[in-house]
């Protein structure tokens, strides 16, 4: 009896330590986080911004999120969506990831949401904000720390208003994000719309649109065209003179991801944002010269959204201490937004896009010789979007 006992306590021991063992490397496991953003072609400088974003705040937290050891794994969508598709299935499929982050484009967004969210995966978008994903299709596992696409061009509707303008021509790439500015200034300008012109995604000869737009008699043109797109539409906007007969105004065009290759074409040129690196906060202020000192180059939105992204699910992880399984615990710590955003106020409204300030920008040449957008005025504050009341959430 004795020796019987023995082994089954040595046995009953033996079991409690591999147990014990198996929970501690479960719980040392990393937290898998999948990114799918632009690296490839003319628009690579806005999906580099977002992963050196996010890879700044993992570096200045050892690493880690909310206590949490990571694995970022990212991929490039090359901007074709079947790629994106891809990339997205492979990730939640093979990887395993427990967060998605993507994408830059949103007809990239479009295309992964889908496998992404039926997997129970939670997407967080650092960069696209389509309306199709706002309203009566929000869902408990996306969210959007960026902006709705409308949001960025409803502004700047307002700011044409108190500007003065009387009559714009609109130009912006045929695709969901370019029809949604189309969408959200109309909603706003008092004035004449001369015009709306749509072009392939991707373009980069304007003249013919130019041609086109130097005929109409328009106050001012207002332009939604990132990346490689913005630096060519500026370049040759300057060089018809259209500068000297019109204001040149815009969304995601005239910002720090295409201002080093329009310099001095593109001063004093207007636009509206959610965010400036000129923002005196200390948040802001800490992340844009530690930003500059690590990457050697001003951050722009795309970089700002990204580190706020990191932030964000460093909370929520801290609040969950690590455990990603509980998925109603981990939306409700996302929901909770509980971290320091270098844009200051944010928060999120019942379809998971944020409400925050909208600022007036001016294109700005700093005396180190570098360009930037500067924050003149605050337009609107604590501006939730236009589709969050038909969101069930």
């Amino acid at each position: 009896m004795k020796a019987t006992s023995k082994t089954t306590f040595a046995s009953l021991a033996a079991v409690l330590a591999m147990n014990t063992a198996l929970c501690t490397a479960a719980m040392a496991e990393d937290v898998k986080i999948g990114m799918v953003v632009t690296l490839s072609g003319p628009p690579a400088a806005l999906g580099q911004q977002i992963v050196d974003g996010f890879n700044l705040a993992l570096e200045q937290n050892g690493g880690k999120l909310g206590g949490q050891s990571v694995n970022l794994i990212v991929e490039d969508d090359e901007l074709k969506p079947d790629v994106a598709l891809l990339k997205a299935k492979s990730l939640v499929e093979r990887d395993k990831v427990d967060i998605v982050v993507g994408t830059v484009f949103s007809n990239m967004l479009q295309a992964i949401f889908k496998p992404v969210i039926q997997s129970d995966t939670f997407l967080i978008s650092p960069n696209a904000g389509p309306s199709t994903f706002a309203g009566k299709n929000c869902n408990p596992y996306f969210f959007v720390t960026s902006y709705q696409n409308n949001q960025n061009a409803e502004v700047s509707g307002m700011i044409a208003n108190e500007e003065g303008f009387k009559k714009v021509v609109m130009m912006v790439p045929n695709y969901q994000a370019g029809r949604d500015n189309v969408a959200g200034y109309k909603q706003t300008f008092k004035g004449e719309i001369a015009d709306e012109i749509y072009t392939p995604l991707g373009t980069q000869d304007f003249s013919s649109e130019l041609a086109k737009i130097s005929t109409e008699g328009a106050d001012a043109l207002f332009a939604f065209m990132p990346g490689g797109m913005g630096v060519r539409l500026v370049k040759q906007f300057e060089a018809t003179g259209l500068n000297k007969s019109m204001k040149f105004t815009s969304v995601f065009t005239t910002d720090e991801t295409t201002l080093p290759g329009q310099k001095d074409a593109a001063v004093g040129f207007l636009s509206a944002g959610n965010w400036a690196p000129d923002m005196k906060n200390d948040a802001n202020q800490a992340f844009v010269s530690a930003f500059e000192k690590k990457y050697g180059y001003v951050p722009g939105g795309y970089a700002a959204q990204a580190f706020d992204t990191a932030n964000l699910i460093a909370s929520a992880l801290e609040k969950t201490g690590g455990d990603v399984s509980d998925k109603d615990a981990m939306r409700k710590a996302l929901e909770a937004a509980d971290f320091t955003s270098v844009r200051g106020s944010f928060s999120f409204s019942n379809n998971h896009y944020p409400v925050q300030d909208f600022h007036l920008l001016e294109v700005a040449k700093r005396d180190d010789g570098k360009f930037w957008t500067t924050a003149k005025r605050t337009i609107v504050k604590d501006y939730a979007d236009s589709f969050h009341d038909e969101c069930k959430m």
